[in-house]
């Protein structure tokens, strides 16, 4: 007997074997309902105790002028290029091809802390540098790394409450010190912060700057290990410190210029330095640092031999995303670095908005 019988026009099937959709299509809405509801959690985009994307974005705009066509958070910086030389022991760790590959093409940036695309490089206490690598599988790994050695705050309502305490009080134009102050007096990390802002050396260039993860991620092995891990790029370039006579001196775009310089000369490399969580080490909290006796591996080599300026350069219209990553590397359950991913696609596109708009000019990497 055939599975259906069908009408002489062969339309529908009928009879007592006959299947409703009904039942499939009410389990495909609500696998896409599933699914629709994680993503807008992920982007703060439901949960009323849960800061919004929307919400750190604005803030974080109005904490300065407004530059549109520009990144809200490390505005000002350069494209940069080269290329990324896994090691045996990287590849122990993770299975993501970036570390199989002889070598893997790197697109990056450089810039510094603040939103001001104009501000002056030398007075930037913070730096930072975000890279894509794309390997021959298709696969990619971005990552966006900051020169502090820790966050400030440990959770995202924590970050929303320190960037609010930055905001100009209209009376006088300047954010209110006692507000501050009461963040600083609530968290112990914000103190140390504050005190590593005050006290650690500042390097004279970005390449002799080590620049860190801060937030934790998971390598996973090719037989399934997984393992707990941060890391940072360390230079090979020796450090030379830039004392404050010469960071009140130096040209608007010191960094730049320096680095065009040492290119110049030659390739500039950063080691892969890779550090391994103990147990109880604090894998979901970025601002406790993990003892300094923690097992480092050394992953591999970044090379950077190109810089163009980031108005019309390749890097302008990237989003590096820190949770874009390969197989054998995923984020961890860190609050802070899914709220980081959520801003900033909800910051990338507001920007693009503006570009298509005319809104931005030509130092945005756009026409007007």
């Amino acid at each position: 007997m055939p599975l259906f019988r069908f009408t002489r026009h062969g339309g529908t099937p009928r009879g007592p074997r006959a299947h409703s959709p009904l039942p499939w299509i009410a389990l495909i809405a609500m696998i896409l309902g599933i699914v629709a509801l994680a993503f807008a959690w992920l982007a703060g985009w439901i949960g009323r105790d849960r800061p919004t994307a929307q919400q750190f974005t604005d803030t974080i705009e109005a904490t300065g002028a407004a530059h549109p066509g520009f990144r809200r958070a490390h505005s000002k910086g350069v494209c940069v290029s080269g290329w990324f030389t896994g090691s045996p022991e990287g590849a122990a760790l993770s299975k993501a091809e970036v570390f199989a590959q002889p070598r893997v093409p790197v697109l990056g940036r450089l810039s510094i802390g603040g939103g001001d695309p104009h501000g002056a490089d030398a007075q930037a206490r913070v730096r930072s540098i975000a890279l894509q690598l794309i390997s021959q599988n298709g696969q990619e790994w971005r990552m966006a790394m900051n020169s502090f050695p820790f966050f400030a705050v440990p959770t995202p309502e924590a970050f929303l409450e320190q960037t609010r305490a930055q905001l100009p009080d209209p009376a006088t134009g300047k954010p209110d010190p006692a507000k501050m102050a009461a963040v600083l007096a609530k968290y112990p990390s914000a103190r140390a912060f504050q005190q590593w802002a005050k006290t650690a050396p500042w390097s004279n260039s970005w390449a002799n700057t080590t620049f860190n993860s801060v937030n934790s991620f998971w390598f996973i092995a090719a037989d399934g290990t997984r393992q707990a891990v941060r890391w940072s790029w360390q230079p090979q370039a020796p450090v030379v410190e830039l004392d404050e006579q010469a960071r009140r001196t130096a040209g608007l775009d010191y960094l730049a210029d320096e680095f065009q310089q040492r290119l110049a000369q030659g390739p500039v490399r950063w080691n892969l330095i890779v550090t391994l969580a103990d147990a109880g080490d604090a894998v979901e909290d970025p601002s406790t640092p993990w003892p300094s006796e923690r097992r480092q591996v050394q992953a591999g080599v970044l090379t950077l031999d190109h810089l163009q300026p980031q108005a019309g350069g390749a890097c302008n219209d990237l989003n590096f995303d820190p949770l874009i990553l390969p197989a054998g590397i995923e984020g961890s359950d860190d609050a802070i670095l899914a709220t980081r991913s959520a801003v900033y696609s909800h910051s990338f596109n507001r920007r693009e908005r503006e570009s298509a708009r005319g809104q931005a000019g030509n130092d945005a990497g756009v026409p007007r």
